[in-house]
């Protein structure tokens, strides 16, 4: 007789949700820059993972790699629609957001976001993320080589960019 069908099917994929979710989430905000379109970014990662999990097979690198890749859509939508906007006048998207932030964190978080995309995803991955280079250069799809030159030319930048503040 066959073993009856499993009533939670994805219940390894419900406990790395759980797992993992927080410090996800806490990778596309420092990407976008708020919590809420974060959260979509992760919720759209996890909803499209539901069809094709395999456990064992799908890697948190991989996981990741699908975050960044989400919340580089949502900075390409974001940038569209600001060519069509006259002027942005706060990065930061809710009184809420910014009462969560605390005035420093809001700071680098605004000089993070003047940074270009590449220089921006390679500081998040290496010091929010603590990824070692061989990782970071998967996850972007470039050589360690480049991994480290763009994360000297981004920490160089940030700190213009920070001035006084830091």
């Amino acid at each position: 007789m066959p073993a009856p069908p499993a009533l939670y099917p994805d219940t390894e994929l419900v406990a790395f949700y759980r797992d993992h979710r927080l410090s996800l989430v806490r990778l596309a905000v420092l990407l976008v820059g708020d919590r809420e379109t974060a959260e979509d970014v992760v919720q759209d990662v996890f909803a499209r993972l539901h069809g094709t999990w395999r456990p064992g097979v799908t890697t948190l690198a991989y996981v990741r790699t699908c975050v960044l890749n989400g919340s580089r859509s949502i900075l390409r939508r974001r940038a569209v629609a600001l060519r069509w906007r006259e002027r942005v006048t706060d990065l930061v998207d809710s009184a809420e957001t910014a009462a969560l932030i605390g005035e420093s964190r809001r700071e680098v978080l605004l000089a993070l976001a003047l940074l270009p995309r590449r220089q921006r995803e390679a500081l998040v991955l290496r010091y929010y993320l603590d990824l070692p280079d061989t990782e970071i250069a998967e996850i972007m799809r470039v050589r360690q080589s480049t991994v480290r030159s763009t994360t000297a030319r981004a920490l160089t930048r940030l700190l213009r960019e920070l001035g006084d503040n830091v």
